[in-house]
């Protein structure tokens, strides 16, 4: 990648984020609106965690990552504090991959 295209990206992420605070402003959005958006950035993340879990390239992939997620959902679920999520979804992970 050149470095023409990295500031030509650059400064066009910085331009709609610029349109973006001089259209929004100080505009006020209804309720609903506004807890819509809340959702937003934890609906990206778990798009992102799920398409790196599952695919390999170009390809549908389960093998211990999956076993790794789901122990951290029922964890999370359970209510485990975080650190011990992690850990427990690690040791998970690799307990499979050692076995496979």
């Amino acid at each position: 990648m050149t470095w023409t295209v990295i500031i030509v990206l650059s400064v066009g992420a910085y331009a709609l984020k610029s349109a973006g605070l001089v259209g929004v402003g100080v505009r006020d959005f209804p309720a609903r609106v506004r807890n819509v958006i809340a959702l937003i950035p934890a609906a990206v993340l778990s798009a992102l965690i799920v398409k790196d879990t599952f695919t390999a390239g170009h390809d549908l992939q389960i093998d211990a990552r999956a076993i790794g997620v789901a122990v951290a959902v029922v964890a999370v679920w359970k209510r485990v504090p975080l650190w011990l999520v992690i850990v427990l979804a690690c040791a998970a992970t690799g307990i499979v991959r050692a076995v496979s």
